[in-house]
């Protein structure tokens, strides 16, 4: 048993150092490492489907005013899945290289952003709910040529 448990130590000792030096020396994250996410708040628009993906509920969209959204952000929440980032389409939300974000001030964690949303352009309303001729396919109708309905 001595024999097997000093082999051990010696395999260990071979192999050297492992582990990162990190609080003592800095470390970069690799590429596509999914840090502390970020919001630009001058291409935020107010389309709200970050809060629709977003599994943990990090993201809460209210209606002040019938053209002011307000969105509010509870980073204590973030498990840092990047859904957010993924549908926004105007690449407001990104998820930095940054890893630390430890705080002991709840107010750190928390964000209020107020966006002043335009009208739609057909409707004048602000992001209306679709209707069911928005929601029908465009393309897969045959033509008549193909022996379909004209």
């Amino acid at each position: 048993m001595f024999l097997s448990k000093l082999r051990e130590a010696l395999i260990c000792l071979k192999a050297g150092r492992v582990t990162l030096g990190y609080p003592f020396t800095p470390h970069e994250p690799k590429p596509g490492f999914r840090g502390k996410v970020t919001v630009d708040t001058d291409l935020c628009f107010g389309c709200g489907g970050c809060a629709n993906v977003c599994p943990a509920g990090v993201i809460v969209v209210s209606d002040q005013e019938p053209r002011q959204r307000v969105l509010e952000f509870y980073w204590a929440r973030c498990t840092y899945c990047g859904k957010c980032e993924e549908v926004c389409p105007e690449k407001a939300i990104r998820l930095s290289q940054q890893f630390e974000t430890a705080t002991d001030t709840p107010q750190d964690m928390y964000m209020r952003l107020e966006v002043l949303m335009g009208p739609c352009q057909r409707c004048g309303r602000c992001f209306p709910p679709p209707t069911v001729l928005d929601r029908m396919m465009k393309t897969g109708f045959r033509n008549s040529s193909e022996g379909g309905r004209a």
